[in-house]
């Protein structure tokens, strides 16, 4: 009968095993896939191992740890108070100083949009970076804000057929320089909204216009759907056929339903802070 191995023992013989795996991260030359088997390897021993030092230890770890530096967290919560703004009609939003986050709500009768239409999912949401990213003041930021939105409404206002700009509002929120990013990548992976080229279903809003050398460009989707810009009309070849946009915002307003209300909206972003 063999002898039973010891607990030293076997504490010795996983020193090895560790020891020759995290050697190997020293030797020489490596082949791109032989580097990512090694990188793997030591990944998954390091997951081990951390998932038996939690199982070891008597106390418990905290499900989530809240820290107010991450910029998630703080993106998070400066969407949360873009939310909270009173909406203001797109055509009234005049001059002002300051960056930051803002979106873009629709309230008309688009057909394609009526499931849209009146609720607390933008349309279109985005940033303006300030001028000066060293800035600490509204007024040192300019009104980047202000000029983003007017940039927007004014597109918008030339696409007479399909659109009218007193169909929508806004909401913007001036924030510190340096915090718009975050905020911006959380309302997009809250709404999801279509007009994002993130969404990749009616991006196009926010092209500044085709040079003279690049008319053989595809005419983007949101452009085929609302024509109305003269350099727009100028491409030859539309990126997706009226069809198939119309099929994919049917078939992405089934998967996410818009907010209608933002008690709902509530209920969202709790549930997603409770997992930290």
């Amino acid at each position: 009968m063999s002898k039973p191995i010891s607990l030293d023992q076997e504490i010795a013989g996983l020193r090895e095993r560790v020891a020759a795996l995290t050697s190997l991260a020293d030797s020489a030359p490596f082949s791109p896939a032989s580097r990512r088997k090694v990188d793997h390897e030591l990944r998954v021993v390091i997951e081990t191992l951390e998932a038996a030092l939690r199982r070891l230890d008597p106390i418990a770890m905290p499900r989530s740890i809240f820290d107010p530096s991450n910029p998630k967290v703080i993106g998070r919560f400066t969407a949360l108070a873009l939310v909270a703004q009173d909406r203001i009609p797109l055509n009234a939003v005049g001059q002002f100083y300051g960056s930051g986050v803002y979106a873009i709500y629709y309230r008309g009768p688009y057909p394609l949009y009526a499931s849209l239409s009146g609720t607390e999912t933008p349309i279109y949401v985005g940033q303006a970076a300030p001028s000066n990213q060293g800035a600490h003041t509204a007024r040192d930021q300019g009104p980047r804000l202000a000029v983003r939105l007017n940039e927007h409404r004014k597109n918008i206002a030339k696409a007479i057929s399909t659109l009218d700009v007193a169909d929508f509002d806004a909401r913007y929120l001036v924030v510190q320089s340096g915090w718009e990013t975050a905020a911006e990548d959380y309302l997009i992976h809250l709404f999801k909204p279509i007009w994002n080229n993130e969404t990749n279903l009616l991006y196009g809003l926010g092209k500044h216009g085709d040079s003279a050398t690049t008319r053989a460009n595809k005419r983007s989707p949101w452009d085929t759907l609302h024509p109305g810009r003269a350099w727009a009309a100028n491409s030859t070849e539309d990126a997706r056929p009226v069809e198939q946009i119309i099929t994919d915002v049917t078939a992405h307003f089934a998967r996410h339903a818009p907010y209608r209300e933002r008690t709902t909206l509530l209920e969202d972003f709790f549930a997603e802070l409770r997992q930290g």
